[in-house]
């Protein structure tokens, strides 16, 4: 277990190694390339792109197919595909080598908000806002199994379990509101069947990410209830509850060695946690608007993160994770407690202040004419023309992405006469 010693001397700013602009929408999607030099993202602007990690500057042209937005990626674990979701509902299959779509499996009838390869790459999950999750058959394109009817109104996350026996899956149940509400369940399903295995209740609000630990004995959740729960497989009790953020938690992902979590949020920071024990790890990564996914490189020494400013950063989390103190976070030979696994749930993390700052100006150049102007001044400020709630109103309801940006407030108007 991890014992920093409390560091009382000024430190230097932490800052991202590098900036990545071209997106002109937000970024919802990141993962590194196999090798270790490359990046790929999606973007509500319709595109994929790949991006040399070194110099910041995009590689090739766009990968387009279509003008629809893109939700979500996912690398093939053999590294030579990937699968995007989009508004559209389509599921779109990309070979890497060529930049070219080479499958298009259609059936979703709302925006596809999730998708996740199973381990041995023969099949797709998918999740959308039609309230299904559906697995693709890679090399057929065909459906298997019907759709499984989640009853969650929109699903943001659907994950395969590390064995591909049980499919997790979270969202929003009920209409959506701009306060929590009672329950938001998560929900387990036999892959084979589609048969309804177990119900995992505890978060109060959307629950927009899932992730298995590689062993498969740890689910891992993050809500708009702005917490982050875990729960054992066998029990599917929760036994953790770690809570420092100040608004929804979009995204979160595990390190390849699986020491370290990190976690996106609204509150415009990334969060470091000891995975062993649920202690954070200072200081949080300060961003210029919200951030929507995060990726580790393959050695898990870089953090890729894509923002709702429309630019993705890169941070050294080597060096921030052995300046905090937490050195033996970074090694594959670290002891292994099982302690995860058996907990019981902790009490919520207190924040403390952070002691690295962002230099004052370093994300300034985001275009003030964009339609997603980044919220710099509040973490619950809309980037989206109008109040806070209308802002956050478009982002959750799928009817709304039919409406510009720019019109909102009049598809408000018109959504209340």
């Amino acid at each position: 277990m991890s014992s920093p010693t409390a560091k009382t001397e000024e430190t230097s700013a932490i800052t991202p190694c590098q900036k990545f602009e071209g997106h002109t929408s937000f970024v919802w999607g990141v993962t590194h390339l196999p090798g270790g030099q490359q990046i790929i993202t999606c973007s509500l602007d319709g595109s994929l792109r790949v991006w040399n990690l070194k110099s910041g500057k995009q590689i090739g042209e766009d990968w387009r197919d279509g003008e629809a937005g893109v939700y979500c990626i996912a690398l093939s674990p053999d590294g030579k595909k990937v699968v995007s979701g989009s508004e559209d509902g389509g599921v779109r299959l990309w070979d890497i080598d060529t930049c070219k779509v080479i499958a298009k499996w259609m059936g979703h009838t709302g925006r596809v908000l999730s998708v996740c390869w199973s381990r041995d790459g023969q099949r797709v999950l998918s999740g959308s806002d039609d309230g299904t999750a559906r697995q693709w058959d890679v090399e057929s394109g065909e459906m298997i199994l019907e759709p499984i009817e989640t009853e969650h109104n929109d699903v943001w996350a659907a994950v395969y379990s590390p064995d591909m026996s049980m499919i997790a899956t979270g969202g929003q149940d009920g209409p959506w509101t701009n306060e929590p509400i009672a329950e938001c369940f998560i929900k387990i399903w036999n892959t084979k069947t589609g048969e309804l295995v177990a119900t995992l209740k505890g978060h109060t609000w959307t629950v927009n990410c899932l992730a298995w630990t590689k062993d498969g004995r740890t689910l891992i959740s993050g809500s708009d209830d702005k917490s982050i729960r875990t729960w054992n497989t066998k029990t599917w009790k929760q036994t953790a509850l770690l809570e420092a953020h100040t608004d929804w938690v979009q995204a979160i992902a595990i390190s390849p060695n699986e020491h370290i979590l990190t976690s996106a949020s609204w509150d415009n920071t990334v969060l470091l946690w000891d995975l062993d024990n649920g202690q954070l790890i200072d200081p949080p990564l300060q961003h210029a608007a919200f951030i929507c996914s995060v990726s580790f490189s393959e050695d898990g020494k870089l953090l890729a993160t894509g923002c709702y400013d429309a630019n993705v950063y890169t941070w050294d989390l080597g060096a921030i994770v052995k300046e905090a103190g937490f050195d033996d976070l970074l090694s594959n030979s670290k002891a292994w407690s099982t302690s995860r696994h058996s907990i019981a749930t902790r009490p919520p993390v207190q924040r403390r202040p952070p002691n690295h700052r962002i230099p004052q100006g370093f994300f300034d150049g985001v275009s003030p004419d964009r339609s997603h102007s980044s919220a710099r001044n509040h973490p619950h400020s809309s980037v989206l023309p109008g109040s806070t709630f209308l802002g956050r109103l478009f982002y959750r309801n799928r009817s709304a992405h039919a409406t510009s940006p720019s019109s909102l407030l009049d598809w408000a108007r018109n959504l209340v006469k």
